[in-house]
Protein backbone atom coordinates (compact mmCIF):
# COMPACT_ATOMS: atom_id res chain seq x y z
CA UNK A 1 0.00 0.00 0.00
CA UNK A 2 1.59 3.20 -1.20
CA UNK A 3 1.01 6.38 1.42
CA UNK A 4 0.02 9.89 -0.50
CA UNK A 5 2.13 12.63 -0.36
CA UNK A 6 1.04 15.32 1.21
CA UNK A 7 1.86 19.16 0.96
CA UNK A 8 1.59 22.61 2.99
CA UNK A 9 1.09 25.01 0.23
CA UNK A 10 1.48 29.19 0.84
CA UNK A 11 -0.33 31.36 -1.49
CA UNK A 12 2.02 34.20 -1.21
CA UNK A 13 5.56 34.47 -1.60
CA UNK A 14 6.42 36.99 1.16
CA UNK A 15 6.56 33.47 2.84
CA UNK A 16 9.56 32.35 1.32
CA UNK A 17 12.14 33.84 3.43
CA UNK A 18 10.16 33.19 6.94
CA UNK A 19 9.65 30.04 5.95
CA UNK A 20 13.52 29.48 4.79
CA UNK A 21 15.06 31.38 7.93
CA UNK A 22 12.84 29.18 10.19
CA UNK A 23 10.82 32.34 11.69
CA UNK A 24 7.50 30.51 10.34
CA UNK A 25 7.29 27.20 11.58
CA UNK A 26 3.71 27.03 11.81
CA UNK A 27 -0.03 27.22 9.65
CA UNK A 28 -3.67 28.12 10.59
CA UNK A 29 -5.73 26.42 8.79
CA UNK A 30 -9.44 27.24 8.64
CA UNK A 31 -11.20 23.68 9.85
CA UNK A 32 -10.55 20.43 11.45
CA UNK A 33 -7.41 19.24 9.14
CA UNK A 34 -6.29 16.38 11.93
CA UNK A 35 -8.08 13.63 9.39
CA UNK A 36 -5.19 15.00 6.72
CA UNK A 37 -1.88 16.10 8.75
CA UNK A 38 -0.92 13.93 12.09
CA UNK A 39 2.59 13.94 14.02
CA UNK A 40 5.49 12.41 12.63
CA UNK A 41 4.30 12.91 9.29
CA UNK A 42 6.32 13.81 6.49
CA UNK A 43 5.33 16.94 3.80
CA UNK A 44 6.70 19.08 1.20
CA UNK A 45 6.43 22.63 1.91
CA UNK A 46 5.36 24.65 -0.99
CA UNK A 47 4.47 27.97 -2.06
CA UNK A 48 2.21 29.41 -4.98
CA UNK A 49 -1.08 29.64 -6.46
CA UNK A 50 -3.32 27.09 -7.00
CA UNK A 51 -3.61 25.62 -10.24
CA UNK A 52 0.41 27.21 -10.66
CA UNK A 53 3.11 26.04 -10.34
CA UNK A 54 4.82 25.59 -6.91
CA UNK A 55 8.28 25.82 -5.15
CA UNK A 56 9.09 23.54 -3.14
CA UNK A 57 10.98 24.99 -0.48
CA UNK A 58 11.88 22.15 1.90
CA UNK A 59 10.86 18.65 3.52
CA UNK A 60 9.12 19.11 6.81
CA UNK A 61 7.54 16.71 9.86
CA UNK A 62 4.84 17.56 11.26
CA UNK A 63 5.46 18.08 14.53
CA UNK A 64 1.54 19.09 15.84
CA UNK A 65 -1.42 19.03 14.95
CA UNK A 66 -4.28 20.81 17.47
CA UNK A 67 -7.81 21.97 16.59
CA UNK A 68 -9.29 24.75 19.14
CA UNK A 69 -11.60 27.99 17.66
CA UNK A 70 -10.11 30.76 16.90
CA UNK A 71 -11.01 32.72 19.97
CA UNK A 72 -8.64 30.53 21.78
CA UNK A 73 -5.42 30.68 19.52
CA UNK A 74 -2.17 31.40 21.52
CA UNK A 75 -0.03 34.11 21.04
CA UNK A 76 2.42 31.60 20.17
CA UNK A 77 -0.01 30.04 17.83
CA UNK A 78 -0.19 33.50 15.53
CA UNK A 79 3.79 34.58 15.75
CA UNK A 80 4.81 30.89 14.92
CA UNK A 81 2.11 31.53 11.96
CA UNK A 82 3.20 35.01 10.97
CA UNK A 83 5.99 36.45 12.58
CA UNK A 84 4.71 40.10 11.89
CA UNK A 85 1.64 39.63 13.86
CA UNK A 86 0.92 39.85 17.74
CA UNK A 87 -2.54 40.16 17.66
CA UNK A 88 -5.41 38.00 17.34
CA UNK A 89 -7.16 40.52 15.35
CA UNK A 90 -4.47 40.52 12.75
CA UNK A 91 -4.73 36.58 12.31
CA UNK A 92 -8.59 37.03 11.54
CA UNK A 93 -8.27 39.57 8.96
CA UNK A 94 -5.77 37.75 7.33
CA UNK A 95 -7.69 34.52 7.21
CA UNK A 96 -10.42 36.65 5.84
CA UNK A 97 -8.55 37.77 2.93
CA UNK A 98 -7.14 34.20 2.11
CA UNK A 99 -10.68 32.22 2.63
CA UNK A 100 -12.60 34.84 1.32
CA UNK A 101 -15.46 35.14 3.73
CA UNK A 102 -16.13 36.26 7.61
CA UNK A 103 -14.51 34.84 10.44
CA UNK A 104 -15.86 34.73 13.80
CA UNK A 105 -14.51 34.23 16.75
CA UNK A 106 -16.11 30.12 16.97
CA UNK A 107 -14.72 29.10 14.00
CA UNK A 108 -12.67 25.82 14.15
CA UNK A 109 -8.92 26.33 13.03
CA UNK A 110 -6.41 23.58 13.25
CA UNK A 111 -2.22 24.81 14.06
CA UNK A 112 -0.43 22.81 11.77
CA UNK A 113 3.53 22.87 13.64
CA UNK A 114 6.27 21.80 11.38
CA UNK A 115 9.72 21.52 11.51
CA UNK A 116 12.24 21.38 8.35
CA UNK A 117 14.00 18.44 7.60
CA UNK A 118 17.71 19.20 6.73
CA UNK A 119 18.93 17.14 4.20
CA UNK A 120 22.82 16.60 4.26
CA UNK A 121 24.66 17.04 0.81
CA UNK A 122 26.26 13.68 0.25
CA UNK A 123 29.99 13.10 0.86
CA UNK A 124 30.44 9.83 -1.49
CA UNK A 125 31.60 9.91 -4.88
CA UNK A 126 31.13 7.82 -7.19
CA UNK A 127 28.98 4.76 -7.04
CA UNK A 128 29.92 4.33 -3.15
CA UNK A 129 32.45 1.33 -3.69
CA UNK A 130 36.59 1.62 -2.99
CA UNK A 131 38.14 3.26 -5.67
CA UNK A 132 40.15 0.27 -7.78
CA UNK A 133 44.31 0.21 -6.96
CA UNK A 134 45.11 0.66 -10.53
Amino acid sequence: MTQALYVLNFYSPIFIDQLKRGRKSATIRLGDKSRKYARGQVVWVTVGYRHSPREKIFSAVIDDVEVKEIQDLSPRDIEHDNPEFRRLEDTVQFLEQIYTRPIAMDDIVTVIRFSQIVERPSTQFGNGEPPSPN
